[in-house]
């Protein structure tokens, strides 16, 4: 059993992958800007922001895995980047951390372009590329912290929630997409996805896609 740290713990991500590390027996920490509004039996909640990194590594105490599923959006926007970088840099060397990009950073074939390279929504283009400016600096930081960073299939959100189907594909690099071209996962597998990287590592030191 692992203790797992998930910063961003109430939005869409967070809760889906506490649900599934409490489901698995995790000793889970949550923690966000705001009280959840629904708490999940045996999860501790915590209140913290990306914005006072010393009070946020001190509420993470003693984790195993850090898992960031923040976005760049209001008033995060252009300071999601840096404040990443400097609590991974705060964090004790044994930690392993996990950072939940956007579908943009994805690649759209072997060897790219990226997804926001082509037509890309242009309300999510700058928190887009924040997060993948936050996969160049995981992949510029050279030894220090085992991570990994996740991308989500490009149908990935609230507003396009699935029942759980328990199975979900690895697209290593490359954007997920089904037959019909679409690119989608539900909340519960994304869940899993990230919960069986934590467990049964695949991909150390490098970012992976996944979706149906």
């Amino acid at each position: 059993m692992s203790r797992i740290a998930v910063i961003g713990g109430t939005g869409y991500a967070g809760r889906n992958i506490v649900s599934e590390a409490k489901e698995r027996g995790h000793a889970v920490v949550s923690v966000s800007r705001s009280e959840p509004e629904q708490p999940q039996e045996g999860v501790t909640y915590r209140t913290g922001t990306l914005l006072d990194v010393p009070a946020l590594v001190e509420t993470i105490g003693d984790a195993d895995v850090v898992i960031f599923a923040t976005s760049p959006r209001g008033e995060m926007a252009g300071r999601t980047r840096p404040a990443i970088a400097e609590t991974i840099a705060a964090l004790p060397a044994g930690v392993r951390v996990g950072v939940i990009g956007g579908a943009g950073g994805s690649l759209v074939a072997p060897g790219g372009p990226r997804v926001i390279d082509g037509e890309f929504p242009a309300e999510f283009a700058d928190e887009a590329r924040e997060m993948a400016a936050v996969l160049e600096d995981l992949q510029a930081a050279g030894p220090g912290h085992d991570w990994f960073l996740i991308h989500p299939a490009g149908g990935f959100g609230p507003w396009n929630d699935h029942e759980r189907r328990g199975t979900y594909r690895d697209g290593g690099d490359v954007i997920v997409t089904d037959a019909d071209g679409e690119s989608n996962i539900g909340g519960a597998d994304f869940g899993i996805a990230v919960l069986d990287e934590i467990e049964t590592p695949k991909h150390v030191g490098e970012r992976f896609t996944v979706g149906y």
